[in-house]
């Protein structure tokens, strides 16, 4: 069923990786003192494959979808959000939509599953700009009654998610994400593919109190105990997942063969990462993850994936603001490669190994 997914190469190349590490240390300013900069810069040119990285026509995807396990109360918010939301988003209005505007972000606004026709009142093959209309269903199901989707529906939205990613421009992709009742998703693929419990997975998504988001950890231990006997990843994606979390997965893989640079958002989009990595683990050398989100259970998944995100600003809202916020720093790194001079061609003096500088 899922015949089509790419089978990752490993894109380690000694040689590259020598020849970025030594044009870093030679740069005009003490040894790694640009620090994490500095990382960031070796993992863009190891994934563009050259000492000369320049990130080209970058492409925010928001994956939008609702969940009917929103109808468990597990959200602070109405399932309506999620299409009122992507509404904002077309608007410009959103945080996405500011930060993508300020950094020139292509941004896209994906309908994976959400429960709205966008194109209501537009005549037959009407479009909408910034919107791509990709329903595999109308909405997931209630995962505490029965499967999220079906095994077909999970493989028509990842293949929806590869498609999508072979039809866009550039080298690098900015996940986000929007869908009323993912946090929920998110907290039971993390428990179930690494066997935290499901309280140490489980936080206040939209903003629950401590007496709701125990309620919803209880729903959460439901949905897992029905589907206890699900192992296989892109199984457990099928029976407790998301519409708008298996397209992501889907494009995750797919942008990650095509060797463009991943930048993973917060928690919603980690989880789409860390089901991509039980089917391929080398998707990691592709990723470059934003921020490490408020939400309680990113920091297991990013050390799960052995993960470190370049920001840390208590961060919930999703939508991939933190991707957008992260995105100067990889331009910035890219920036010091392939502009910064060398000592030698500056006429700057080196540290010599006893100290001394020499010319």
């Amino acid at each position: 069923m899922y015949s089509q997914l790419p089978l990752l190469s490993d894109i380690t190349d000694p040689l590259l990786t020598q020849s970025l590490q030594h044009k870093l240390n030679n740069k005009t300013k003490p040894l790694g003192s640009l620090g994490r900069i500095e990382d960031l810069a070796l993992t863009l040119g190891q994934i563009l494959g050259t000492e000369n990285p320049v990130l080209d026509q970058p492409q925010m995807v928001v994956f939008a979808a609702d969940h009917g396990l929103a109808a468990r109360g597990v959200s602070a918010y109405p399932s309506d959000v999620t299409w009122q939301m992507v509404e904002n988003f077309l608007a410009g209005g959103a945080a996405v939509s500011v930060l993508a505007r300020q950094h020139g972000l292509a941004l896209t606004v994906v309908d994976c599953g959400v429960m709205h026709n966008f194109l209501m009142d537009m005549p037959a093959g009407a479009t909408r700009a910034g919107l791509q209309v990709r329903k595999v269903a109308w909405g997931a199901g209630d995962s505490s009654k029965g499967p999220a989707m079906t095994k077909a529906e999970c493989a028509k939205a990842v293949a929806q998610g590869q498609a999508l990613v072979k039809e866009l421009p550039g080298n690098a992709l900015l996940l986000g994400e929007m869908g009323i009742g993912n946090t929920s998703a998110a907290s039971l693929l993390l428990s179930k593919l690494t066997g935290l419990d499901i309280a140490q997975c489980t936080g206040a998504g939209t903003g629950l109190d401590a007496h709701a988001v125990l309620r919803k950890t209880d729903v959460l231990r439901t949905v897992l105990a029905r589907h206890a006997r699900v192992t296989a990843p892109m199984d457990v994606l099928a029976v407790m997942g998301g519409l708008e979390i298996a397209t992501m997965v889907g494009a995750v893989l797919q942008a990650a063969d095509e060797r463009r640079v991943v930048v993973v958002d917060g928690f919603i989009a980690t989880s789409a990462v860390l089901v991509a990595h039980a089917v391929q683990p080398l998707v990691l050398q592709r990723c470059v993850f934003a921020h490490r989100s408020g939400e309680r259970g990113h920091e297991f998944m990013l050390q799960h994936l052995g993960a470190h995100a370049l920001l840390d600003l208590g961060m919930r809202l999703g939508e991939g603001s933190g991707a957008a916020l992260a995105w100067p720093l990889l331009q910035s790194a890219c920036a010091i490669l392939r502009e910064m001079a060398s000592f030698e061609s500056a006429g700057v003096s080196e540290k010599a190994d006893n100290g001394e500088s020499v010319a």
